[in-house]
């Protein structure tokens, strides 16, 4: 995909996880270029992108109860951002720009996933505007492993002593590891069509099972309490919506692709 000579630029507003990248990779990856900026800066953002031609878009407030009180912030990043990414990438002459999903944009009941929802509507109807740019989507469960993510809270609450709070014992979550993630990126930037998005293959996990695995491997002995759900949050995700059933395709590589609707364009 990349040419020899080719440069990846991580654009984000976090200057402390970007130290931390530039020195655990250091001296590697002399072709990694680090960016200040936030997608909510359009001007900021069109400098970053100049003369770049693929647009992996994971920039979004991802905290459902964070997201919850503070709902119009999430409009901000989650829908104007994702907006901004669409129109600098027309007019940088950006190749393809996908947009990193997540299941919780599906049948949402929380500001985060509607506003992810809506992010992806405009990545797939994007398309319409533009023949020579594409848009698409990869939607993922919880990434275990990643920032904030389920598992290394729990193994924070062990390091503390305990207790594990656990929302509800009937509690299920579709999870990808890190790694299996990033695969899946640059999987879906290869494969996926105008308009499509793509789903890997995950495990549904009960997040009582995740929890005592986590800390039998821990060796420790720590109570679990229960906490309740919390708002916005769902006993179960879904990865397909009613409407886009009839319009996936699973193939044995591991992934369905859910095609888009018919579409004239613009």
């Amino acid at each position: 995909m990349l040419k020899a000579d080719a440069r990846v630029r991580i654009y984000s507003r976090d200057e402390t996880a970007q130290f931390e990248m530039a020195q655990e990779l250091a001296p590697e990856h002399d072709r990694l270029r680090y960016l200040i900026g936030d997608v909510r800066d359009r001007q900021r953002l069109k400098l970053a992108m100049r003369g770049v031609k693929y647009v992996f878009h994971a920039a979004a407030l991802k905290h459902v109860p964070s997201c919850e009180y503070n709902a119009f912030e999430a409009v901000e990043t989650n829908v104007r951002g994702t907006q901004n990414v669409i129109s600098t990438a027309f007019e940088s002459g950006v190749k393809k720009v996908l947009l990193v999903s997540t299941d919780k944009a599906v049948n949402p009941v929380s500001v985060m996933g509607a506003t992810k929802l809506l992010a992806e509507k405009l990545i797939v109807s994007a398309n319409g505007w533009s023949s020579s740019t594409q848009f698409a989507c990869v939607r993922f469960g919880n990434v275990t492993g990643s920032r904030g993510s389920l598992v290394p809270t729990i193994e924070r609450q062990i390091a503390q002593g305990g207790p594990v709070t656990v929302t509800d014992p009937c509690m299920t979550r579709y999870t990808i590891s890190i790694e299996d993630a990033g695969r899946a990126c640059l999987e879906a930037m290869e494969v996926t069509g105008a308009g499509d998005i793509y789903v890997p293959d995950m495990l549904c996990v009960n997040v009582i099972d995740l929890v005592g695995d986590v800390i039998l491997q821990s060796g420790k002995e720590v109570a679990i309490i229960h906490t309740g759900i919390r708002p916005g949050e769902k006993l179960h995700e879904e990865l397909f919506g009613p409407g886009e059933v009839d319009r996936k395709e699973h193939f044995e590589a591991g992934f369905t692709l859910v095609h888009p609707l018919d579409s004239t364009g613009v």
